[in-house]
This record gives C-alpha cells, structure tokens and sequence, in this order.
C-alpha cells in the first residue's frame, strides 16, 4: 500500500515545492507597492530562487538515493519554513532576496522524485511515471494564479503566511506515508559523478533540458511582470494568462512521457525542437497580443512534451547513475530557467525591446535540432556496431586492394589475432596452405559475377593450429553500384564433417 501511495504523495510533494518556489515572482506585483524595488533588481530578484534550486538538484538527487525520498522530502519543507518566513515579514530588499535565495529548495526537490519513482516501476513505464510526477509544476500556476487573487482579500504578506501552513502539513505526512523501506544506494557522489561526466548524453541531455525546462521557469516568472508592463493588463489578468501557460506545458508533460514510452523518444524531441524555433521567431518580431499568445502557448506545448520526453531518456540511457544524473540535468534546468530573465532584461535595457532575446533562443532551439538529429544517426550505428561486436560469427571487413580495415571480437577469439595484429594487413595471415591457386580464381570469379560466395576452407590460428571454417564472402557496394568493401563472416567447423563441393585441403581467404 505504502508503495502505491508513492507516486502521488511524491507528485504533491513536488506540486508544494513549485508553488513555494515562485512565491516572489507572483506577488511582486503586490510586494513592490510596499517595499521600494529598482526596476533594474527586477529581473534579478526573480531569478534569485532558482540560483539555489537548480544547484541543490544534485545533492538532493544523490541523497534521495542514499536516504530515501521519505527524509529528503520531510527535511527539505522544515528548511523551507525559514524563508517562507522570513520574505512574509521582509520590509527590504535586501530580505527579499535572501529569502528568495532559500526558496530555491522548493524548486530543488524536484530530483528526489525522478530518482525515488523509477525504482517501483518497470523501464517501460517510466515516461509516463516521470511524465505524471513532473506535472507537479502545476505549482507553480497555482500559485501564480491564485496567489494574487487572495493577496488582493488578506495583503501579500498573509498569503505568503499561509504557505507554512502547508509546508508543516506535508512533512508530517511525509512522515506517516513516505516509504521507509525504499532501496538505498550508497556509491560515493564523487564516483558517481566520474562514472557519468565523460558521457557527451550527460551534456547533451542537460542542454535540451536547460532549453525546456528553462523556457518553462522563464516564462513563469516573465510573463506577469512583461504582460502587466508591456501590453497594460491587469495583474489578475496576467497572472491568470501566465497561469494558462504553465496548466499547458504541465499537463502536456505525462502525454511526452508517455509518447517516449511508444515511440522512438530522439525522433519525438526533434519535432519539439522545430516548435520552439518557430514560435521563437515569432515572438521575436514583437507581435501583437494575439499572435503573443499563439507563440506561448507553442512554447508552451513544445516545453511540456520535451520535458517529459527528457525523463525518459534519462532513465534509459543511464539506469545505473539516475540518481545523479537526474540531479546534473535538471539543475541545468534550473539554471536555464535563471538566465534567460536575466539576459531579457539586460538586452530590453540596452535596445528596448525583447526581439534579440527571442531570436537567440530560435537559434539554441535549432542548434538542440541538429544535435538529436545527430544522435537519432548516432544510435543507429552504434547498433549496428554492437551487432558487429556481440554476434558470435568471426567478421572481417577488408577494401577493394585487400587490406583488413576491421575485424570483431569474435574474429580474435577464433584466430588468436588481436585487432592491432591484422589491420592494414592483408587476410592471408591466416593462411593455411592447403589450397591451390585455381580455387582462389574460382572463388572471384564467383564473387564478382554474383556479388558473394560461401563454401569450406582451411585456416591457421596465430598458434599455428589449423581449422576449417564455414566462410561467406559479400561484396559491399555504395549508391553508385561499386565495390567499396568485402565482409567476411566465418565460423569453425572442425569437429563437423566437411561437406559441400570444396575439398578439405583449401586455403585460406586471400584477396587478389
């Protein structure tokens, strides 16, 4: 029972940190009428609470492995009391930004979950499990929707009270309903990060997720602010728009799951990366509200989707090194979420306007496309490489002047020679003396007028034993029709009796 309960209590958990975590940026409408913020510290004030919850991703991921979410959980909503309370009663700036520095915990907890939840569920749920657990973000369009309308009854200073309230209820039900038994894992975090940094997925995963998760948390703290300022609406209205935004990306999130789950997840993340070039230029032209809202809502889209679809890749691609892996990710996330407020801000100082802003996330957009497309490519020969590598058959692989230009494990264990030993060399290394010059002419001829050949032949191992081997020879040819390589595929037939119409006293494969 407690097991099943996991995947919601984790989502609610998740749903209370993202709801504590942007606090500021939905109030500061209210806050700044009582407390003298710089135009110029806006931006930074905003992004302050992410600084800390993107950084603390990887302790909290690394630790949810050795502790379990149940103590990370309950531990992370008693720190969070500290600044919830200490930005209800600030009177300065100064105060705010301290207490929106430690409000980053409630984004941080978002990695507990990604690396508790895989472990109660098979591999091929687990798109839709991170994709369900994800859709906690719903926080943060709870509290930037409903947040205003009750500061607007009760002052932002009680509203933001009320978060105790909940922070309190939560550890204690953490308490009784968190999983006691959950399986720990204790590698060193050093060790975990030196088994995954070299990884070039850990990087590119983190880039994807820096542009969509990023976009995300950039736009829920932009929009209230830019819709209020720029296009004069009412900040209710603009916290419900924004509002809009975040319901959209965030139960778009378990449908990327989920799709990763049926489809091939690579090929799903480029359609999201053409949305996002497109919707980017388009608001990077500064339209009108109409076509505003077209372009947010595709971002919102194409955020959602990817999102979910990023956690799936995760788990996939690193099994063994979730936990921290997982926390590598989504503090990128994170951090992408804290520099494009900035950098907006800075460029809108400088000329005025957004435009340059959003053309340079089309061009990180449409870089990330290229990237999967390359991966997508990647993967497919790195299947057929662990084809080369795994099949039991011994594979050579020669040019069209009879140089070896690859051989397979397989080929080593049956011969006795090391890769380094037979490339560039040419296959008679392996010749055995027993056949004549007429069967070598007879067996070209055949390759050239049908394009492969089989048959039985006698080969020598790198000890000097001879065996004889079942040989399938193939030509190779490119688009235009020409040979470009020769593919050998061989198996030891000893102890069978040889048959066919080639004697047992052939030799072995030459080219010529």
């Amino acid at each position: 029972m407690i097991k099943k309960m996991q995947l919601p209590l984790q989502t609610l958990n998740l749903v209370l940190g993202f709801m504590v975590w942007v606090i500021i940026s939905a109030l500061l409408p209210f806050i700044r009428e009582d407390i003298s913020i710089p135009a110029d510290k806006i931006a930074i004030l905003t992004a302050i609470p992410v600084v800390l919850g993107s950084v603390l991703r990887i302790p909290l991921g690394y630790y949810a492995n050795v502790v379990g979410a149940r103590i990370v959980f309950i531990t992370s909503f008693i720190l969070l009391l500290i600044p919830v309370y200490l930005i209800s009663a600030a009177s300065s700036f100064t105060s705010l930004v301290i207490g929106g520095l430690f409000l980053g915990i409630g984004g941080a907890v978002f990695s507990v979950g990604v690396t508790s939840l895989p472990k109660y569920y098979s591999k091929e749920k687990l798109g839709l499990v991170n994709g369900i657990y994800g859709m906690g973000n719903i926080g943060t369009a709870i509290t930037t929707f409903a947040a205003p309308v009750i500061a607007t009854q009760i002052g932002w200073s009680s509203t933001v009270r009320l978060y105790l309230i909940l922070l309190l209820l939560f550890a204690v039900l953490n308490v009784f309903l968190g999983d006691r038994k959950e399986v720990k894992v204790k590698t060193p975090i050093v060790e975990q990060i030196k088994g995954v940094y070299k990884n070039e997925k850990l990087w590119f995963f983190s880039l994807f997720y820096f542009i969509t998760f990023g976009a995300f948390v950039a736009f829920t703290v932009y929009l209230p602010n830019f819709l209020v300022s720029h296009f004069e609406l009412a900040k209710v209205d603009a916290g419900m728009r924004t509002a809009g935004f975040i319901v959209v990306a965030t139960c778009l999130r378990p449908v990327g799951g989920w799709l990763a789950d049926k489809f091939k997840p690579l090929f799903l993340l480029m359609a999201v990366f053409v949305g996002l070039t497109i919707a980017a230029i388009i608001l990077a032209f500064s339209p009108s509200i109409g076509l505003y809202t077209v372009g947010c809502l595709t971002i919102a889209v194409c955020v959602g989707l990817g999102n979910g679809i990023i956690f799936k890749l995760v788990p996939l691609y690193f099994n063994k090194q979730a936990g921290i892996v997982n926390g590598i990710v989504s503090m990128m996330g994170g951090l992408g979420g804290f520099f494009p407020p900035l950098m907006l801000s800075f460029i809108h100082s400088v000329t005025g306007q957004y435009s340059i802003g959003f053309m340079a996330l089309s061009q990180v957009a449409l870089a990330s496309l290229v990237i999967v497309v390359w991966m997508y490519y990647q993967d497919k020969l790195s299947v057929s490489s662990e084809v080369f590598n795994s099949t039991g058959q011994g594979i050579l692989v020669t040019d069209t002047k009879g140089k070896i230009h690859a051989v397979n494990p397989a080929f080593t264990e049956l011969t006795g020679y090391t890769e380094e030993e037979v490339i560039g060399k040419n296959p008679n290394v392996l010749k055995s003396g027993r056949q004549s010059r007429e069967f070598y002419d007879r067996m070209w001829s055949e390759i050239k007028a049908r394009g492969s050949w089989q048959g039985q032949i006698w080969n020598r191992r790198k000890n000097g034993e001879e065996y004889l081997e079942l040989l399938t020879i193939n030509a190779v040819k490119d688009d235009a029709g020409d040979v470009v390589h020769y593919v050998g595929t061989f198996s030891d037939i000893t102890d069978q009796p040889p048959h066919g119409r080639f004697r047992p006293g052939d030799d072995a494969l030459r080219t010529s």
